[in-house]
């Protein structure tokens, strides 16, 4: 029976959501192609490119997004996160509203990951068929490099990162019946009363909008300066 002293409350706006879910398919389809080869680097590519373009966008979200989703929400101290993991909050800490301590370290990895493997990505050179658009303005050392990094030690981060992901979710469901799956579809966590919502409304949706053809724009001409 639900706890009658929780309410339903705001706490990821849609466009974090769609972000979330995107990446999600963009990196399975960048990692799927990856191991298929051949013809199918070209839909690795542009997978790569949909990931550039979501991790600016995050970036700028993180800024201005909803409540929950800006950086500032999850930036948690040592001494928090010690905190978290003994099981003494402070009173009227909210760490469990949003992403959580550990759940931060978590977000903050991947993206960190992310981004280095489109970095590396850009300029990569498998010396068979695949160049990166931007491999031209770095030496060929740098560019076998950047590709051993990108199909070794890039992916292996972002798939354990990813494995320890739903490994958190299936613990939380299983051991502390919570569900993170619900609240990233449908935006709303039952938390108490007074706890502060995320603005989610039409004008926040047209914004997120506009910065998301913005950052489209960037990762094109980015690509684009590869000729």
């Amino acid at each position: 029976m639900p706890d009658p002293n929780l309410l339903p409350v705001r706490v990821w706006d849609l466009p974090t959501r769609l972000f979330h879910w995107v990446l999600a398919l963009a990196i399975a389809g960048s990692v799927l192609s990856a191991k298929i080869g051949g013809n199918a680097m070209v839909w690795h590519f542009r997978f790569g490119y949909v990931v550039f373009t979501l991790l600016a966008f995050r970036l700028l979200w993180g800024l201005i997004g909803g409540r929950w989703s800006r950086f500032a929400s999850f930036l948690y101290s040592p001494r928090t996160v010690w905190r978290y993991l003994r099981g003494a909050p402070r009173p009227g800490e909210a760490l469990d509203v949003g992403h959580n301590p550990l759940g931060s370290l978590s977000v903050f990895a991947l993206l960190a990951v992310l981004a280095v493997q489109v970095g590396t990505g850009l300029v990569a050179d498998d010396e068979i068929a695949n160049l990166g658009p931007l491999n031209r303005f770095v030496s060929s050392a740098t560019g076998l490099a950047a590709t051993g990094w990108h199909k070794q030690w890039g992916q292996g981060l972002i798939l354990g990162l990813v494995a320890l992901h739903v490994a958190a979710i299936v613990f939380y469901l299983l051991r502390r019946k919570i569900n993170l799956v619900w609240p990233m579809l449908q935006g709303d966590k039952l938390l108490p009363a007074g706890t502060p919502a995320s603005t989610d409304g039409l004008p926040q949706h047209v914004l997120a909008l506009a910065l998301l053809v913005a950052c489209a724009s960037l990762a094109s001409w980015v690509v684009g300066l590869g000729g």
